[in-house]
């Protein structure tokens, strides 16, 4: 006997109600959507149907490997001359850092074992005649390589969100690749220079003892190098700077940057941690009368003078900044520094009018989908029919809901999931009528048939929907972007469309039989 328990029937109207709920913000206008809560909010468009900006990124793996190994090569001068080991030519050669340890068999023991006490990540080689190599191996590259794009994609996500930029889409592509989409940005200048800067900052003291001009003849000591200036001269020239290349302050000690102004001209203030505040305090009170350089991705912002002490771990960085400039390197300063330089391999630009005409097209396809199916399934199974099209009506707006509420981005490709989702929703109501008329025709009874009909069809549904959910799934894993996007659209469609045939479809049969008490299915022949 047809039977429909009243907890179902609840949990049917309370689903509807909550897809009704999340689907309305869909049919509101900008200014009505502003008084809804943050958890009530409408679909966004995507960057094909918006408009916007595709960005890819690829990070530099030399430049990482090769800062790396400067690193080591610090940390093994520093073991060395802790150790009292004498040694010769320490430099960085073919991705290893070299040197020559002068002695014997003992020495070399003690080189290989401070070494490798020292750095314990890295591969420390020494021969017969005490030359010694230190590089990374592969597994090590590779740890290196996942740990730095994982942190270039969250710094890259922290800078675009101070953008302001609504939705974005930042993916991985491979080791060492990054996709951005910045829906509704259609110029992507402003947010390449953002995104594209390692912003590694460092502070500096400058040597005093060593020129300009000799420095530029090639006559640099050791310990300095020299860097050009962000500033210019008088006629406009470059202007360079010598600077030690002991670093006093790093940037990783910055906890806050802000654009503010001084007197009248744009500059950029920070703060240290506590860590960073010591030690900024420490270099400028022991430092009294000389200049301290701060050094921008290997340029010199500015060198100003130190006065005083300063141990309150803040400061003001000074270098003619436009209102915009001061901005956009306070954003960076305070989103962190990339591990290495990035490149940008693509750019390109999706204009709004072409995504207006997406969004146009899109809306065709699904209406004329939509005619179609909801006209078959008058034709061919009349009665039972409308309901399948009143259930596949619920199913779209259970589906946009479902979307909305878990903060999805409408693609092409989802639109492409909606209009496929149409045929499967009916053609689960296909197999159960189709399962109807077959019982209907060997005697049985209209209560009767149309059980059967729902319970025997429901085996041939499942397994359907479920490899067609696994296909999903497989898209979903290890597709991106756009395929990401169907895959998703695709999985609540099946969802839906299985709700809606079993439990929709069925609880309106079951309000009409129980009704209308028919003597025969409403059927055509």
């Amino acid at each position: 006997m047809l039977y429909f328990q009243k907890w179902k029937i609840a949990l049917v109207a309370l689903c509807v109600a909550a897809g009704a709920l999340f689907s309305v913000p869909n049919l509101l206008g900008p200014q009505q959507r502003e008084s809804l809560p943050g958890w009530m909010q409408p679909l966004s468009l995507g960057l094909d149907l918006q408009g916007g900006s595709h960005l890819l990124l690829e990070l530099d793996t030399a430049g990482l490997i090769k800062d790396k190994l400067e690193g080591v090569l610090d940390v093994a001068r520093g073991a060395m001359r802790t150790g009292k080991m004498r040694y010769t030519g320490l430099s960085v050669q073919q991705e290893a850092v070299v040197a020559t340890i002068l002695g014997g068999e003992t020495e070399y023991a003690q080189a290989r074992s401070a070494l490798r006490n020292a750095i314990p990540n890295a591969d420390v080689e020494i021969d017969d005649q005490g030359k010694i190599r230190i590089s990374y191996g592969e597994k090590a590259r590779r740890e290196m390589m996942e740990g730095a794009l994982s942190t270039t994609l969250e710094i890259v996500r922290k800078r675009i969100d101070e953008l302001g930029t609504r939705e974005p889409s930042i993916q991985r592509q491979g080791n060492n690749r990054i996709v951005v989409q910045l829906p509704g940005v259609s110029d992507p200048k402003r947010a390449r220079e953002v995104i594209g800067k390692t912003a590694r900052m460092t502070f500096h003291l400058l040597d005093m003892e060593t020129s300009v001009e000799d420095a530029m003849k090639g006559r640099v000591p050791p310990g300095s190098m020299l860097l050009e200036g962000l500033d210019t001269g008088p006629q406009g020239q470059k202007r360079y700077y010598v600077v030690r290349k002991k670093v006093e302050v790093a940037g990783e000690h910055l906890v806050d940057a802000q654009p503010t102004f001084d007197q009248g001209a744009p500059v950029v203030s920070f703060r240290f941690d506590a860590l960073g505040g010591r030690l900024f305090g420490k270099v400028t009170q022991d430092n009294v009368g000389r200049s301290l350089a701060i050094v921008l991705d290997n340029k010199v912002v500015s060198a100003p003078n130190i006065r005083g002490p300063i141990m309150q771990g803040s400061g003001v960085i000074t270098g003619g900044f436009s209102t915009q400039g001061a901005n956009d390197l306070a954003l960076v300063l305070r989103s962190g520094a990339l591990p290495t330089s990035i490149t940008f391999l693509e750019e390109r630009s999706v204009g709004p009018s072409l995504g207006a005409d997406s969004i146009r097209a899109g809306m065709v396809a699904s209406l004329v989908g939509l005619c179609l199916v909801v006209g078959f399934m008058l034709f061919a199974y009349g009665l039972l029919g409308l309901f399948a099209d009143i259930a596949l009506l619920i199913n779209m707006m259970l589906l946009v809901g479902c979307l909305s509420a878990i903060g999805a981005t409408l693609t092409l490709p989802g639109i492409a999931g909606i209009v496929l989702t149409m045929g499967m929703a009916v053609d689960a109501n296909v197999l159960i009528f189709e399962r109807m008329r077959e019982e209907a025709s060997l005697g049985r009874s209209v209560l009767s048939s149309i059980e059967a009909g729902f319970s025997r069809a429901f085996a041939t549904i499942f397994d359907a929907n479920i490899t067609t959910l696994a296909a999903a799934a497989l898209l979903y894993q290890f597709g991106s972007g756009p395929v990401r996007g169907f895959a998703v659209t695709l999985s609540l469609g099946i969802l839906t469309s299985m709700f809606t045939a079993v439990m929709v479809t069925r609880l309106q049969v079951y309000l009409w039989a129980r009704r209308r008490r028919p003597s025969a299915l409403p059927l055509p022949v």
